[in-house]
């Protein structure tokens, strides 16, 4: 789809060490990594280079011949076989914001098959490059950086890998360099933008920058000699400088003052002319750098030329006029959709020789939908619960790019307002899972089909599973447990397959009324569950694996019911005889009084029954004897 941007021996960022008088530069996210690379390493410009990280899959791999390679970032390589599926990346967690990009991708036979790979790379789930075989042998052998720029949302930098075929995706270093969000006019352009390299040149001098030379860009931009894109009927002149110019390394775009310390001219009234390869039905951002470095170029109108692209002319510019001289000055121009793939720039003098410092251009990709965040989350979460293997490659965005296929198995389409992708199908039968179905799956709420079927799945379903979109269900051989959720009564389904599992409890009457209205539905093989026909019926207070709510209310009654009576003999038997048999005590007069009373009437009665004796035995009684003597 994209040509690939290819820049030789160019080397990752450099931030070198800045005195107080040199300006700051207000950024500190940076990654540099060692794809392929065991341990960090510092190279001859003092960067510091992350051993491999934050990947997804793949193995190591060293170029065939590392010799021929300097930096040893250069010589390491990570690819992606098949084994690591389809799709692959590398993941970086960062804040939001805009960020540079920029990948050195190397293949120099490191497999010994003499086949350089196809394959697609991605950023932030856009398609930016496209590598097909055969490479051109430079670049096979010595390998290309290409670079972007690109806004990251939510909090991660993806940069993912797609296999053609069964080729896998080599790439050889990593870097990503937080840059300003205002950077090359995104106020105008846009943050949905991709700013994809297509030639970034120095004008009258050699390819330098971080990595490459000593001189510092604090975004990590390289530039490459302008040489090989200017016309050959150009007569050049080279003006170069040793002043400082002013105006440089300014926010937002930083652009460094050795860009503009040098410039090319033409003698005679010839035009300065260059032609860009690109890809047509696209949109160009071309930004043009001048500087007026000839002393005797010292007013306004000395030097006035006129820029015309594809034959447009589209504005006439006099540096002296607009910056003075001795100043960084700088244009930028879109051209809209073109028609070919040779994009060409004229600077065509009016008075004096046109003069030019830079020239970037930028493909301006939109950036292509991404998977709503829940619905991201949810999609993990499936892949850790289900144990998804590396093979199935679901790595990255869950549907995007739009160009590639979704992960395996799963099927993605545009939101009702067409602003984001969302999860539609999944189809994962028979792939030897052995998880569970993760209660996340709730968020995936356009999920249409769900199938399963002939894993090795446990646990319950989660109630989540009543999404109103769902329509077929087919979670059939598997070891599921639990019972049928009433969430799914909830939903619209038309096929419902649960056999074969271990389900258990009363069947919601609405489930199993699909088959009533049209549809089809199997729940046999599941010696748990109950309550309408064919199926057992439900013991009683039974409901779904569970106490129903009546049986519920009625084990509520009867443990009152015994509770209640099971105080009442308490009472009885503990607390009331207690009762009669307590003894109160009482002070010591009294009882003394009542041991005096009790003696007296132990002896009257004693009395008593000795004259009862006496008068058995014929003897007269006392007291008759003093009855008749008185």
């Amino acid at each position: 789809m994209l040509a690939f941007a290819v820049f030789f021996f160019i080397l990752p960022i450099l931030f070198s060490p800045l005195s107080s008088s040199e300006v700051q530069y207000p950024f500190n996210v940076s990654y540099n990594i060692d794809c392929g690379g065991s341990t960090n390493s510092v190279d001859q410009f003092n960067r510091t280079w992350l051993s491999d990280r934050n990947y997804t899959g793949g193995s190591t791999g060293l170029v065939s011949e590392p010799l021929h390679f300097h930096p040893l970032q250069e010589k390491t390589i990570r690819f992606f076989p098949l084994s690591s599926g389809k799709k692959n990346c590398y993941i970086v967690n960062l804040p939001n914001g805009r960020y540079y990009v920029r990948t050195f991708t190397v293949y120099d036979n490191y497999d010994g098959k003499s086949h350089s790979p196809s394959f697609d790379l991605s950023v932030e789930g856009t398609l930016v490059f496209s590598w097909r075989s055969p490479w051109p042998e430079e670049v096979s052998q010595h390998g290309a950086y290409s670079d972007l720029f690109v806004y990251v949302n939510d909090g991660e930098a993806d940069v993912c890998f797609y296999s053609i075929a069964t080729d896998p995706p080599v790439i050889g270093s990593l870097e990503i360099i937080q840059i300003d969000a205002y950077s090359y006019d995104s106020a105008t352009i846009g943050t949905d933008q991709i700013l994809v390299n297509y030639g970034r040149l120095t004008c009258g001098s050699d390819q330098w920058g971080p990595g490459f030379s000593n001189d510092t860009d604090f975004f990590g931009r390289s530039w490459q000699s302008d040489e090989e894109f200017r016309a050959k009927n150009s007569n050049i002149k080279r003006l170069l400088t040793s002043k400082s110019i002013a105006n440089t390394n300014k926010l937002p775009n930083y652009f460094p003052m050795r860009l503009y310390q040098s410039a090319v001219t033409v003698t005679g009234n010839g035009a300065l002319e260059y032609e860009l390869q690109v890809d047509a039905k696209l949109d160009y951002l071309l930004w043009f750098h001048f500087a007026e470095i000839d002393a005797s170029v010292n007013a306004a109108g000395k030097r006035v030329f006129e820029v015309v692209i594809n034959g447009n002319n589209v504005t006439r510019i006099d540096v002296y006029q607009r910056v003075g001289g001795f100043a960084a000055d700088n244009w930028h121009y879109v051209v809209k959709n073109l028609s070919n793939t040779l994009l060409t720039v004229k600077l065509v003098p009016v008075v004096g020789a046109p003069i030019l410092s830079g020239l970037e251009n930028y493909a301006l990709i939109p950036a292509d939908l991404s998977t709503v965040p829940d619905q991201v989350i949810a999609m993990r979460a499936l892949k850790e619960s289900l144990r998804i293997p590396a093979r199935m490659g679901w790595n990255g965005d869950p549907c995007a790019p739009t160009n590639w296929d979704a992960w395996e198995g799963v099927t993605c389409h545009p939101n009702k307002k067409e602003t984001a992708l969302v999860v539609s199908q999944i189809d994962l039968g028979s792939q030897g899972l052995k998880g569970f179905i993760s209660d996340q799956i709730g968020h995936l709420s356009n999920l249409v089909s769900l199938n399963l079927s002939s894993n090795f799945l446990e646990g319950t379903l989660p109630s989540g599973l009543g999404q109103e979109s769902l329509a077929r269900l087919d979670l059939s051989n598997n070891q599921l447990t639990g019972s049928i959720p009433e969430s799914l009564a909830s939903s619209n389904l038309q096929l419902v397959l649960l056999n074969d599992n271990l389900l258990e409890g009363k069947v919601p009457d609405k489930i199993f009324s699909v088959g009533v209205h049209g549809g089809s539905i199997d729940l046999s093989g599941n010696k748990g569950l109950c309550g309408v026909s064919p199926l057992p019926s439900c013991p009683l207070f039974w409901d779904h694996g569970s106490l129903s709510t009546g049986g519920k209310i009625g084990i509520g009654i009867a443990c009152s019911v015994i509770f209640c009576v099971l105080l009442l003999v308490i009472y009885i038997f503990c607390i009331r005889r207690g009762n009669d048999d307590y003894d109160f005590g009482l002070p010591q007069d009294l009882m003394s009084l009542a041991a005096k009373r009790n003696k007296y009437q132990r002896q009257k009665s004693l009395m008593l029954l000795e004259m009862e004796s006496q008068h058995a035995k014929g003897f007269p009684s006392t007291l008759n004897l003093r009855s008749e003597s008185s």
